[in-house]
């Protein structure tokens, strides 16, 4: 079963807590789909990676930059991983037929949207019944992560 592991945000947007947690998906050796609400936010996404931090850099392509096969995260709108990514993350409610065929799923969620947050319980209880290891984890006051019961 796949680990799916829920992002609360709270103290920061999708837009800063995104790439941090790209990096260790990187940093782990492992390759990222990222799957978002639509084309425009895709793109937007990308631009993010580019430019969130100067000393850094997040080797990442979409539909318009081509060659998924060579990119270790890819961002798209379509429920499919053409660069055969193991970590699978989910914005702004985007969802995914193919949850089972990652090691990782990443949900992550705006805690200040109240559908977004109901949303994310239901597919909570969704994942849930259908088995997966669970975890819930909310942003902390410094912006980092605790693990929560």
């Amino acid at each position: 079963m796949t680990d799916i592991s829920f992002y609360h945000l709270e103290r920061s947007p999708l837009e800063q807590a995104l790439p941090k947690l790209l990096e260790k998906t990187l940093a782990a050796g492992k390759r990222a789909l990222v799957l978002a609400s639509s084309e425009d936010r895709v793109e937007s996404l990308a631009q993010v990676l580019w430019t969130y931090d100067p000393g850094s850099w997040l080797p990442h392509g979409t539909a318009r930059d081509g060659n998924p096969e060579d990119q270790p995260i890819w961002l798209s709108t379509d429920d499919e991983s053409p660069n055969h990514a193991t970590f699978l993350f989910l914005t702004d409610g985007a969802t995914s037929e193919w949850i089972d065929a990652y090691e990782r799923c990443f949900e992550l969620f705006d805690g200040r949207d109240p559908a977004a947050v109901q949303a994310a319980r239901d597919r909570w209880k969704a994942y849930k019944d259908a088995g997966h290891d669970l975890s819930y984890l909310q942003q902390t006051p410094q912006g980092g992560w605790e693990k929560k019961a």
